[in-house]
């Protein structure tokens, strides 16, 4: 670990995009984090009965309060929670999965349908070293909407009112005002 490494805790280094390895001297601090998120998530899932508990839950997660205006419907899932900003105004439908140690930022108005996979990592291609994460963040830009069962990949913005059509793969960047779709996603529109 060089100098600055030790200067920086782990979620400072993650924060900045460096790469996470198992043999890192602070991995374990991390696994705490990602042990907690999960036992609130299966909490959140299992015994929210209206959206007021969800969010009060979810904002647990995260680490800051969600705005009452957001609505999220369960089951939701994270791995880490604490790399995840959310808006105001912001609906999340049922099943989504937000992958979130690159970073997931969602801005205001943004509509998320049902089974939605937000990805910011991923792993070197290299087998040696394939168990390193590779965090990227996502960012959603407002008022876009998310289609039921479309996935994003790590460093992917998807640009202000944009949509993404339902089951598209987006791993490129989506200009403001247009909508993708396909696997790979490409402009199918301009708004």
């Amino acid at each position: 670990m060089s100098n600055e490494q030790a200067s920086n805790d782990i979620f400072q280094r993650m924060r900045a995009g460096e790469p996470l390895r198992k043999d890192d001297s602070e991995y374990a601090r991390f696994g705490e984090v990602v042990s907690r998120t999960i036992r609130l998530c299966v909490e959140m899932n299992a015994t929210a009965t209206n959206v007021d508990l969800v969010r009060d839950r979810l904002s647990d997660i995260i680490g800051t309060e969600v705005d009452a205006s957001t609505t999220v419907f369960p089951p939701f899932y994270t791995n880490f929670g604490r790399f995840i900003s959310l808006g105001k105004n912001i609906f999340i439908n049922h099943n989504c999965s937000f992958l979130d140690i690159g970073g997931i930022t969602i801005e205001d108005d943004v509509q998320i349908g049902p089974s939605v996979n937000l990805t910011s990592e991923n792993h070197p291609l290299d087998p040696a070293d394939r168990k390193t994460v590779l965090p990227r963040p996502i960012v959603i830009k407002r008022n876009a909407w998310i289609g039921a069962g479309a996935t994003i990949l790590p460093g992917v913005t998807v640009g202000e009112n944009a949509i993404v059509a339902a089951g598209a793969v987006v791993s490129r960047d989506v200009v403001p005002n247009t909508v993708v779709a396909g696997v790979p996603a490409r402009t199918v529109k301009t708004l």
